[in-house]
């Protein structure tokens, strides 16, 4: 076993110099962000700056309340910014073509599009417990079709196909017409996967995926994060354990009240450091 996470680790190590030395395509880019909530003094994200690349897998660590989920759902657009920026630049597979855009002047209707660009899960997997696995699936589709066709779940073949591959990719294939409240939570996190990866997105955010799940259950989640990754899309996911942010991750932003400490390849992350970011709260979290 800890050959096999050393062999784990060093294999990141080399996909993490591959992204310090090789030009990469940056999909996003976020600028000055700050965000503070009405009757308080104190900003919970102060000055944010960092640059998001395609196929990165990005962790963000801190303690409890340094600001790691309120950076995830604003990046979405579910929580307003304050002040900053979130550049969102042209892809290359559409020739690098059009104007980069900044996400939170977006109208209601550009901000719709930008979340099916943008896809989340969360530690609490927000499936719709009654219904089946494979509607659960399909509903990540929802930002690309009509609310009346979504309404009588009329999903055309080629969605439905697609949904199937991805559960079948899974392997949660037999559990497609099973009601979602059936499922262990590893199996309800791996369908939150296929939901999001329903949208097709360029970024994929993971808001503390596996907090509530086992050992090998939360291995198998960030397995399958990994993958995501390597088919180069971003994943960008909060994690308390330095241990998973070491073995999986390419790169590590440290959150401490709101303000960004560290930025680099995990190996580069002291203990010393460590302290600071996570002070009594040091041992990793499973």
């Amino acid at each position: 076993m800890a050959q096999a996470l050393l062999a784990s680790e060093s294999a990141t190590q080399l996909r993490a110099q591959h992204f310090q030395t090789q030009p990469q395509q940056t999909i996003l880019s976020v600028r000055q962000l700050c965000k503070a909530y009405s009757g308080q003094q104190k900003r919970v994200l102060e000055n944010l700056s960092f640059d998001l690349h395609a196929g990165e897998m990005v962790a963000v660590i801190g303690r409890s309340g340094a600001g790691k989920s309120t950076l995830l759902h604003v990046m979405n657009g579910t929580i307003p910014a304050s002040e900053g920026q979130i550049l969102r630049y042209p892809a290359q597979h559409d020739g690098g073509q059009g104007d980069t855009q900044d996400i939170l002047r977006f109208s209601s209707r550009q901000m719709r599009q930008w979340r099916s660009e943008c896809g989340m899960i969360f530690q609490d997997f927000c499936l719709v417990p009654r219904l089946d696995v494979l509607t659960n699936v399909l509903l990540g589709r929802l930002s690309r079709t009509s609310t009346l066709k979504s309404f009588f779940k009329l999903f055309s073949d080629e969605d439905r196909a697609h949904a199937i591959g991805l559960l079948q990719w899974m392997n949660l294939l037999p559990h497609a017409l099973q009601r979602a409240e059936n499922l262990s939570g590893g199996q309800m996190q791996r369908v939150a996967i296929c939901r999001a990866l329903m949208q097709n997105p360029k970024i994929l955010l993971a808001d503390e995926p596996v907090a509530s799940l086992d050992p090998k259950n939360t291995r198998r989640i960030m397995d399958v994060l990994r993958q995501v990754s390597d088919n180069g899309i971003t994943v960008v996911v909060n994690l308390h354990s330095v241990e998973l942010v070491k073995e999986y991750c390419t790169r590590a932003i440290g959150i401490a009240q709101g303000r960004i400490l560290f930025d680099g390849p995990p190996s580069e992350l002291t203990d010393s450091l460590l302290r600071t970011l996570y002070g009594d709260d040091l041992q990793p979290v499973h």
